[in-house]
């Protein structure tokens, strides 16, 4: 499995949830959970980044790679915690 991002949102609004999904599964196709969302474009009160850290915990202990970008946001949840 991989945790990685699936783009949502509108066109030039991009919206992306966090899930744990199949390597061979497409970008935006079928998941197995969704751990959490980053929008890029929040704008005053709107949440920007949420993480469930104890599901990407558990998931990397069964052996789920994270995307290189879900690290990064990942490390920076941490970092405002």
């Amino acid at each position: 499995a991989v945790i990685r991002l699936a783009r949502g949102g509108d066109q030039k609004r991009p919206f992306y949830n966090i899930a744990v999904a199949e390597a061979r599964s497409r970008r935006d196709g079928r998941f197995i959970e969704r751990v959490g969302f980053y929008n890029p474009v929040a704008a005053g009160a709107e949440q920007r980044l949420r993480v469930a850290m104890d599901r990407i915990t558990h998931w990397s202990g069964v052996g789920a790679q994270l995307s290189p970008t879900v690290a990064r946001l990942v490390e920076q949840a941490k970092a405002a915690t």
